[in-house]
């Protein structure tokens, strides 16, 4: 067992520079989507890993439904590449069709998700969308089927579901409200929905969100609109929402040379308590950024695409947050080969970018990804691309990047109202066990109860010790086994 105490003293390396590509990592091509009527194409999201090791993800065509191309399908792979078409939607009126988004597990065990479209909806021919619920065997219910405008109910829900705290599952609609401008609503595992928040758009609001919510550690959720804002109507917004609908517009960005417009793929938290997401296009070369903005709403641009020929553009997807604390995601476009098939890429809270790899597109890899990785209990990386593959119908790949990350070194601590909490990089496998003592010459120190996580998956882990501030005055460590 390693005793890790938390450290009084903080040293910061900033690391300074425009960023390079890094050769030592491998792309390993998983699966070739074939397209209906057996498989599905274009996956357009993220995957999740389930609680069974395996990955779940979602195409937004092909499977046996009856729309022209496929109504789309959820599928389940392995690390290892072993494929298993799960369910094919059906369509309008009575099942969802084009699922967008990418699934989240929830605390029972099964899926939840979105599609764009389907359900019994009055939305022009197909339906305004609906939310899902599937088990990991492919057993699918239709739990919600989203109206029309005439009823301010909103449509198109082209973003996945965060389950919240309270075991509720929180997500936006890209249009629909009363404004039409889209919605934010909550549903429950049973399927009892409520429409929390409509957005005005410009110059009031944000307008159209496409990128998942997230919850922040004050309970609140936090979330991105691709257009809207108090500066243009192309803009967009980062916002914050409580779970009872009340919504603040933090930062509406300006569309200028020196920040992003478009943020499409939402946030993701960071172990320093901020956020940080991407805009599809803006910035010093009109390719897109990479943000980091406080919970308070300032914002700070890190990083601008296509400064060089052979740089990612237009990143669509949100980032994730590695073991080794840097950030990881994907660009749509550019990269090093003439297809221009899109780009992974890495970078530090400092702002130091390193493009990792550059897709090469059909047959033997894929192009063009829409979504963002997910690192797994493995340590590597896995995504997937829209097109590329043996039939340019999109691929599953799997990334390893070697990682550094700085083990057994604690990265936060601090106080959310009575609550202690820190934040550590971890390594897959082992436990992480918080401790305390008053008094660090007696050698005795007490685990605290309900504060360990175990079978960690090798990534940022943040822990939370309840009322820790009304304890008496002491120290903290972290008992880490094996």
């Amino acid at each position: 067992m390693k005793i890790l105490p938390i450290p009084f003293v903080i040293v910061l390396l900033v690391l300074t520079g425009r960023g390079f590509d890094a050769n030592a990592q491998t792309e390993t091509n998983l699966y070739s989507f074939v397209g209906s009527p057996n498989d599905g194409r274009y996956p357009y999201a993220a995957l999740v890993q389930g609680s069974d090791g395996n990955f779940y993800g979602t195409t937004a065509g092909g499977g046996n439904g009856p729309c022209p191309g496929g109504c789309g399908t959820v599928f389940r792979v392995s690390p290892s590449g072993a494929y298993t078409t799960l369910y094919s939607f059906v369509g309008y009126p009575t099942d969802g069709q084009s699922p967008n988004a990418g699934l989240v597990q929830g605390s029972d065990s099964n899926f939840y998700g979105t599609t764009v479209e389907g359900g019994s909806g009055n939305c022009i021919v197909n339906g305004c969308g609906t939310i899902f619920r599937i088990s990991p065997s492919g057993n699918e219910t239709n739990l919600y089927s989203f109206e029309s405008s005439s009823t301010h109910d909103g449509f198109y829900p082209s973003a996945g579901l965060v389950q919240g705290r309270d075991g509720n599952f929180y997500g936006t609609t890209a249009g629909g409200g009363t404004d039409g401008a889209g919605t934010v609503f909550r549903i429950s595992a049973g399927g009892t929905y409520t429409t929390l928040y409509s957005f005005v758009s410009y110059p009031t609001d944000g307008a159209g969100p496409s990128g998942a919510l997230v919850q922040g550690s004050d309970g609140n959720f936090y979330g991105t609109t691709s257009s809207g804002g108090t500066n243009s109507e192309e803009g967009g917004a980062v916002f914050r929402i409580s779970p009872s609908g009340s919504e603040t517009n933090l930062y509406s960005f300006p569309g200028s040379l020196n920040d992003g417009v478009t943020p499409e793929g939402g946030l993701v938290p960071g172990s320093d308590g901020n956020f940080y997401g991407t805009t599809y296009s803006g910035g010093m070369y009109s390719s897109g950024t990479v943000f980091q903005i406080t919970r308070s709403g300032s914002e700070t641009y890190l990083y601008a695409f296509g400064g060089v020929a052979s740089d990612g553009a237009n990143p669509i997807a949100g980032l994730v947050q590695g073991s080794d604390g840097n950030f990881y995601g994907t660009t749509q476009f550019g990269g090093t080969n003439a297809c221009q098939c899109g780009t992974v890429f890495r970078i530090s809270t400092n702002a130091f970018y390193t493009r990792l790899y550059s897709f090469v597109g059909s047959p033997n890899d894929g192009a063009n990804p829409q979504a963002g990785l997910v690192q797994g209990s493995d340590g590597n990386f896995y995504g997937t691309t829209e097109k590329g593959g043996t039939n340019n119908d999109g691929t599953v790949f799997r990334f390893f990047v070697p990682l550094n990350p700085p083990a057994n070194q604690i990265s936060r601590i601090g106080l959310v109202g009575t609550n202690v909490v820190l934040a550590i990089p971890s390594v897959a496998g082992e436990t992480y066990q918080l401790q305390f003592t008053t008094n660090l010459t007696s050698g005795i120190w007490s685990s605290i109860p309900g504060v360990s996580v175990t079978n960690s998956i090798g990534s940022i882990l943040t822990l939370t010790n309840f009322a820790g501030a009304n304890q008496p005055r002491g120290f903290y460590r972290f008992a880490i086994t094996p």
